[in-house]
């Protein structure tokens, strides 16, 4: 396993993460679950992502039971903040009060008394934006996290902020980015570049569909992602015949590189120097260990051009969750 400096921090995190998002808040059992995370810490990965909202604590209050043994500086931890967590619909959000009860609570579940890495699951634009730096800066301050980031954040919203904290503000940008949903190449990128900001990415296998196990034509396998009801939406967004036939077109490819797709989906991710890991979920420890043998292979040039024209107009022209790319940014009067 290979590691790389997460922006401006002085945190190194592994080029893999294991991310808890639709596995470690209930989709797995918990045997499963810590059985995962050992495996993570087997293949070198020590880089581990949720929020509070996954499973509206669940995903938090498995992986406090399970890191708890393990000593607190062997591991990099980041939750994030801003989903509904409980029936009230006010109980979200990213004003001052939602933030001091969501970082205690979140505290509390994962059974430390810090996390690495705070995040801003989304924009909140109902909130002014001083209100909410304010707030996260406060958590650094208090010493409940060491360092802040975002995820899915438009670059008018990040821009935003940094007007108003400067570069230092956060290490860290969470976007989507896979072959299949390229588009935060164009600005997230290179704005994070120019701040200091890493980019630790999500869904870099594009839900599962960049790991070869659906065929066009064909039926999802049963037990997978695609087949299930509560999980097969997102995914069934990206089921298209077009994108199916371009995973066909990649197999060659990676073939041809001697790597498995899940190697060659990750490693065009990690080519990108402004990418410090790619968050990957498991729900078995052998897929971590394949998801973690990525790390350190470098494509050639002839290789990434293979890929390009194995994609053809293939990637989506929009992400599998949406930021709120129309929502303005609230100032304080």
């Amino acid at each position: 396993m290979r590691y790389r400096k997460l922006g401006s921090s002085d945190l190194d995190v592994s080029e893999v993460a294991l991310g808890a998002w639709l596995t470690y808040a209930g989709g797995i059992e918990f045997d499963q679950t810590r059985a995962c995370t050992d495996a993570a810490f087997e293949a070198g990965i020590n880089f581990f992502d949720t929020a509070n909202v996954y499973g509206r604590g669940a995903a938090e209050t498995a992986w406090g039971e399970i890191l708890s043994g393990r000593p607190r500086d062997s591991y990099v931890l980041a939750t994030k903040v801003w989903g509904q967590m409980s029936d009230d619909p006010e109980d979200r959000g990213l004003s001052a009060a939602q933030i001091a009860k969501q970082i205690d609570a979140s505290l509390a579940r994962l059974q430390t008394d810090h996390v690495d890495l705070y995040q801003a699951h989304r924009f909140d634009p109902d909130v002014a934006i001083e209100e909410t730096i304010e707030a996260l800066q406060k958590v650094v301050s208090d010493g409940k996290a060491r360092y802040l980031g975002f995820s899915e954040w438009t670059p008018e919203q990040i821009q935003a902020a940094l007007d108003i904290a400067g570069p230092d503000l956060f290490v860290s940008s969470q976007p989507q980015y896979s072959m299949l949903w390229q588009a935060p190449e164009a600005e997230v990128f290179p704005l994070g570049a120019a701040n200091g900001i890493s980019q630790i990415v999500w869904s870099p296998l594009a839900q599962g569909l960049l790991t070869g196990k659906y065929r066009p034509g064909e039926a999802p396998p049963a037990g997978s992602r695609a087949a299930s009801e509560e999980m097969g939406g997102l995914i069934g967004r990206l089921m298209t015949e077009e994108n199916l036939e371009a995973v066909e077109r990649l197999r060659p490819v990676a073939e041809g590189a001697g790597l498995s797709l899940v190697e060659l989906a990750l490693a065009w991710v990690l080519r990108r120097e402004e990418v410090a890991a790619a968050i990957v979920g498991a729900s078995r420890p052998e897929q971590v260990h394949a998801n973690a043998a990525a790390s350190g292979v470098a494509l050639s040039a002839d290789v990434v051009a293979a890929i390009d024209a194995a994609l053809g107009d293939a990637p989506v022209k929009e992400p599998l969750l949406a930021p709120n790319a129309q929502a303005g940014v609230k100032h304080r009067p």
